[in-house]
């Protein structure tokens, strides 16, 4: 492959945002699809992750495709949902924004650690970002899958070779890691202007 995993996902990110600086739904969601094939080098560590982030992806993109001109900035998902007063059903697509989000900020949380630890296992830093970013938001029962499932964590020389292609994976991942990060801040602001970014899982 041209360049690292991460390639593609790095292109699509200029796309994200209109002119005016609004959210669009579609670009946003093929970013977070793009990534897909970098969570899918972790093996089975991430198999919850992947099918989170996922379905969740699916769940917000059925709703953009039954009206793309009425959903075409991602936030109006939630806004309309917080009209009907059905945002915090565990089946809205604001749950859906909040969740692929915080998945997201897993793995720019993973991501950087491996740029800035290099003496840390894979385990050590999926763990690390897992404490610092979904294990809050999680019940018992989720947080105890997630231990067991980050103790499957590929060996990191290995999983590093895999994803870095013909291209600089260091200089990829702080992109992706640099880049990225707002566009999951400004989620998180818009969630909380409508009181959502703080919903636990059920």
């Amino acid at each position: 492959m041209e360049g690292t995993v991460f390639t593609p996902a790095l292109e699509g990110m200029g796309n994200v945002k209109s002119e005016e600086g609004e959210m669009l739904t579609k670009p946003f969601l093929d970013v977070c699809k793009l990534i897909l094939p970098v969570i899918d080098k972790f093996g089975a560590a991430m198999v919850l992750v992947k099918s989170d982030v996922g379905g969740n992806i699916t769940r917000l993109e059925n709703k953009y495709l039954s009206d793309p001109s009425k959903f075409h900035h991602l936030y109006s998902m939630v806004q309309e949902e917080v009209e009907a007063k059905t945002a915090k059903a565990s089946s809205s697509c604001t749950n859906g924004l909040l969740w692929l989000t915080r998945a997201m900020d897993f793995l720019v949380g993973l991501f950087r650690n491996l740029l800035e630890h290099s003496e840390w296992t894979m385990s050590q830093a999926c763990t690390d970002s897992y404490t610092k970013t979904l294990k809050k938001w999680h019940g018992w029962l989720a947080s105890s899958s997630f231990t067991v499932a980050m103790k499957l964590a590929p060996d990191r020389k290995k999983f590093m070779d895999v994803i870095e292609g013909t291209g600089d994976i260091h200089c990829d991942i702080e992109k992706f890691c640099t880049n990225f990060s707002p566009h999951l801040e400004e989620n998180h602001k818009f969630l909380a202007s409508v009181g959502l970014d703080d919903l636990k899982a059920s």
